[in-house]
Order: C-alpha cells, then structure tokens, then sequence
C-alpha cells in the first residue's frame, strides 16, 4: 500500500478499510492545525491508486466501507473523484460506502447535480473539520470561511443525501468567549443535518499560528473549566437531533450523547465533573499531550 505523510482517521472509522487518495492539505493555514505544516498536497497518482486497490481486493474483496486518507480528498474536481470511484467499484464489488475528509470550501466547486451523482457512486460520510460556527472564532482560527458559508454548502449535501459529521472545538475562541461560540455554533450546527458531531478542546503546539499568538500576548487560552462550561452551553442550545462524542485524548473529560434524548444527563454529568474536580488537575493533563494522534 502507498502512504505518504501522515495518515489519519477518525475514530468512528476505525473498521473502514484505509485507501491514500491524496496525502496534505490544500488549505494549510487553520491556525490551531500542525498535523500537514510539512507536506504539500499531493492527489495519488491513478496508477498507485489502482495498485492499492487490487491489494485490497486481495486482502478483504468484500469491503463493504473504505475511507480515502489525506487532509481533505473532496478536494479532488468532481470528475477525479467520480473516475476514483468507478475504480473502487470495479475492484471491490461489495463496496457500499466510500467516506473521506472534505471542507467546506471543497464543497463549494460542486453543484447539488454533481454531489448527487456522487452519491449514488457511493461517496458518502464526509468528516468536516468545521470547529466552530461562530463567525468571530471563524476568523481567529483562519478557516477561511464563514458561518452564512457553513450553512449553504451543507444544505447542499442534504439536498443531494450525502451525510456528513462536523468537528466542534471547546476553546478556540479564547478566554472570556467560550459561551459566544458555543451558543452562535449551536445555533448554526442547528440549520443543517450533521450526523454526528465530534468534540475536541484546543490544545497548542508550538508550530502553529495559535500558540505564537498565545506567546504574544495576542491570544489568550480559554481555562478548562469554562472549556467544559462551553461544552454544557454547547449542548444545551444544539436543536437537532445527533450523536455527539466528546471522547477523543483532548478532552479532560470524555463523553458521549445521543441528542435530544440525552442531554439533560449528560448537562449533568458535566456538571458534576466542574463541581468536583480542580482547575489545576486539569490544567497538568493539558500540559501532558504531546500530540493528539
């Protein structure tokens, strides 16, 4: 199999098969983000792409669901991501479900017609690195899109059927505004139909843009208290039905709801983690990731 770079996935993908599409990032400038800094984005060339699939076939030729590896392979133009999909189906005939990373701005380029002819090749579960819907923590993080930009490009995946799952991340509107983001996300998220949405809490590392503001004095870290403080605001304004996981390494506290149906409980779950636990206990385990990988 071809790998270049660093591959990830997210945890709910842990029984896809993995397949490199593309490997870095087209867009590189998040200001929280480290994971691409050092590669250039690169789509796998079709020869390498086909030889990673027959190997699949060899190995696994009933694959039901495979996820294309790289910062964001919706990037790819419609008709790369429809030949790569013809070519999933011909070598893994059971193959139901082909998932991947987008942004929003990947979404842009292409018409609901498209998205919907892609759909019906199997492209589907798209992971949006969203973090926020709040158009002030949009602009400090340097997502390079807006909230009004959020809504209309995901009205579009539902209008074509394609599901999708956002990113929500505690702490990256800084210290004082955590309730702003959270309420304005919530509110935002709410307009349109993620599937599930993971939490992660802002972590800094010293390649990023973030951590040299932080050093500046021109950003300020939200304390952990008031990141899970958010979190419950968060929660608490979401109007949607989702399955939201706050349960990655970031996180202090991990946990996991079924929205509406949960969400007095998990409130309260939270609630007592606040009442009972120390700023300081949670401020070492921060102090302690040295990657979120």
């Amino acid at each position: 199999m071809h790998f270049t770079g660093r591959t990830w996935r997210p945890p709910y993908e842990a029984s896809s098969f993995i397949l490199q599409a593309t490997s870095g990032c087209t867009y590189n400038k998040c200001g929280f983000c480290n994971l691409y800094k050092d590669e250039c984005f690169r789509m796998s060339p079709l020869q390498e792409f086909k030889e990673d699939l027959e190997e699949l076939a060899n190995y696994q030729p009933t694959a039901r669901r495979i996820f294309l590896t790289g910062a964001n392979p919706f990037a790819m133009s419609y008709e790369n991501l429809v030949e790569r999909a013809l070519l999933v189906h011909d070598y893994l005939a059971e193959c139901q479900t082909i998932a991947m990373f987008s942004s929003i701005r990947d979404i842009k380029n292409k018409k609901v017609w498209q998205l919907r002819k892609l759909r019906t090749l199997g492209i589907n579960g798209l992971s949006i690195g969203t973090e926020s819907g709040d158009d002030g923590t949009l602009r400090l993080a340097n997502k390079g899109y807006t909230a009004k930009e959020l809504i209309e490009q995901c009205r579009k995946l539902d209008e074509a059927g394609i599901e999708y799952y956002f990113v929500y991340m505690t702490g990256l509107a800084g210290k004082g505004n955590g309730c702003r983001n959270a309420v304005n996300s919530a509110r935002v998220f709410s307009k349109v139909n993620p599937r599930f949405i993971s939490v992660d809490s802002l972590t800094l590392f010293p390649d990023t843009e973030l951590y040299q503001m932080a050093q500046a004095g021109a950003f300020f870290p939200a304390g952990e208290k008031e990141r899970l403080k958010e979190l419950q605001i968060f929660i608490k304004n979401l109007q949607i039905r989702t399955h939201l996981f706050a349960n990655s390494k970031s996180n202090f506290y991990p946990v996991t709801a079924y929205l509406p149906k949960e969400r007095d409980s998990v409130i309260n779950e939270l609630q007592d983690v606040l009442d009972t636990t120390d700023e300081t206990q949670m401020i070492e385990y921060r102090n302690c990731l040295k990657s979120l990988g």
